[in-house]
């Protein structure tokens, strides 16, 4: 990676701090706070918040006929999303485990919280709680999808991509083939030393580490 690429990977990780730190200062406009991983309201605001529920059954007079009659095909992929869960947390013990990658924990990805919010009625918390989950294993997917990305095959692509996962940004470029025999086993070695990286992030449950996983890749593979 140049240096301008990598000036410019540095500058994304100091917004991403920058915009964490925005983030808690609107949380605590809002009243609410982070305590451990549970969200904590100021006393008086649940109550408050309680007075703004619909009721369930003014909330589905309001919804459409196609809302009601997609629900059951919405709520089906449950089937493959529960499926994907279980196999990929069997692939990532076994094979994480024999190539010496530190797995993912999945509770950074999956958070079923938004269901405890006083003006959500049942229905609605039900929805959340099922979004919640659904996007949450596919972020942990990802995630382990990524590891084994940078074990394997960490090089990027010819063609732009939309959204690539974060370790994507540290990848080889497409064609180093010299870098990619040369670095191998440093992306490698780097997935065997994110334990102590990840025991730091999580002592710092308030306001997220203004770092990136690609930010240690870089620094762990081209070190001397």
């Amino acid at each position: 990676m140049s240096g301008r690429m990598e000036a410019l990977a540095e500058e994304i990780v100091r917004l991403q701090g920058e915009l964490d730190r925005e983030i808690e200062r609107h949380r605590k406009s809002l009243g609410w706070s982070i305590k451990g991983r549970l969200a904590a309201f100021e006393q008086g605001l649940v109550a408050e918040q309680h007075k703004l529920r619909v009721g369930i059954a003014s909330y589905l007079g309001r919804s459409s006929i196609g809302a009601v009659l997609t629900a059951p095909i919405i709520y089906s992929m449950i089937v493959p999303l529960v499926l994907i869960d279980l196999w990929t947390s069997l692939y990532q013990a076994i094979c994480f485990r024999t190539y010496g990658i530190v797995r993912v924990r999945r509770s950074d990805f999956i958070a079923l919280d938004r269901g405890r919010l006083a003006y959500l009625n049942g229905v609605e918390a039900l929805n959340c709680l099922y979004c919640s989950y659904g996007n949450g294993v596919i972020a942990y997917v990802r995630e382990v999808s990524s590891r084994t990305e940078q074990y394997w095959c960490p090089i990027k692509h010819a063609v732009r991509i939309s959204a690539p996962h974060e370790r994507y940004r540290a990848f080889l470029e497409y064609g180093d083939a010299e870098g990619y025999r040369d670095r191998l086993e440093s992306f490698r070695s780097a997935l065997r030393d994110e334990a102590q990286a990840q025991s730091t992030d999580a002592s710092e449950t308030d306001v997220p580490a203004a770092s990136s996983v690609s930010s240690r890749i870089l620094g762990e593979t081209t070190a001397p």
